[in-house]
């Protein structure tokens, strides 16, 4: 029996992390645009890319939903507190799938299509079943995390670019601070999932240390749109600033160790993201 219960299907998709998901290709496809913005294909741009990381999360709380029940911050998921089918669930997820899919296909690009269906495929069949087995997980989790980027410029010049490439890279490298800095905060509750997702499996030096290294390629990373005439000198100065701030606060992190340390490295990363794709939208005005 499906009953129709709105927070619920917000819940299951996870609405909120779609939509910040999708503000990376809303600024990219903005960049990409220059001084000639088609809005019609903005906005299905948009419907497409919330539908696809929407059925992404479905599909992922679907296949989790027994592990759920055992973490805190899961618990209390629709599917865990049974208060939606598991059939209703999958009709989301595959309604949402086929439709975001074909959005992108037909109304915006070949190409947008191709990316949107490998990013939901890659995050369903390959990160989430991967999340139980080996901290690996979270470099093939950084894959479909860091397609919308690519896919906003693509969805607005039609091209497969070395520039849409670059984009790619620059929410690549950010993913790792930002999600190593989560496991680090809620590693107990991951734990009694049987979830090890920091890079050494514990909360110490090491993983630390490759928070570190990969919060310091977003140095180089943060050059290459000026070099290649995607930026101005304004943005890339904002860019190594930024870079510099969150690599920083993963220093904090590497000295002191502490749950503090990584919470104040996942609110960075919460703002480094938004600052930079606007930044680089902005110098392009």
């Amino acid at each position: 029996m499906f009953v129709f219960n709105l927070k619920d299907y917000a819940q299951l998709t996870k609405m909120r992390l779609a939509s910040l998901v999708v503000f990376s290709a809303a600024m990219t496809f903005l960049l990409g645009s220059g001084d000639s913005i088609d809005w019609v294909k903005f906005a299905w741009l948009l419907t497409g890319g919330v539908l696809i990381t929407g059925s992404s999360n479905a599909f992922n709380q679907i296949m989790e939903r027994e592990l759920d029940k055992l973490m805190e911050r899961t618990s209390n998921r629709p599917l865990p507190d049974y208060r939606m089918s598991l059939t209703e669930a999958y009709a989301v997820a595959l309604v949402s799938g086929l439709g975001g899919s074909f959005i992108l296909y037909y109304f915006v690009n070949f190409y947008s299509g191709i990316l949107g269906t490998i990013a939901l495929f890659s995050y369903v069949f390959a990160y989430t079943p991967l999340k139980r087995i080996t901290p690996f997980a979270v470099f093939v989790g950084a894959i479909p995390g860091a397609i919308p980027t690519a896919l906003g410029y693509i969805a607005a010049t039609n091209t497969l670019s070395f520039e849409a490439f670059i984009l790619f890279a620059l929410q690549f490298f950010w993913q790792f601070p930002h999600f190593w800095a989560i496991a680090w905060v809620v590693n107990d509750d991951y734990l009694k999932a049987g979830f090890e997702l920091l890079p050494t499996r514990k909360r110490d030096k090491g993983s630390a240390m490759q928070t570190v290294v990969y919060t310091l390629a977003l140095l180089p990373v943060s050059i290459m749109p000026w070099l290649v005439k995607l930026s101005g000198v304004y943005s890339m100065v904002v860019l190594v600033i930024m870079a510099l701030w969150f690599l920083y606060k993963a220093l904090v992190l590497y000295n002191e160790c502490s749950i503090e340390a990584a919470r104040k490295l996942m609110f960075a990363s919460f703002v480094y993201l938004p600052i930079v794709l606007i930044a680089l939208v902005l110098d392009k005005i």
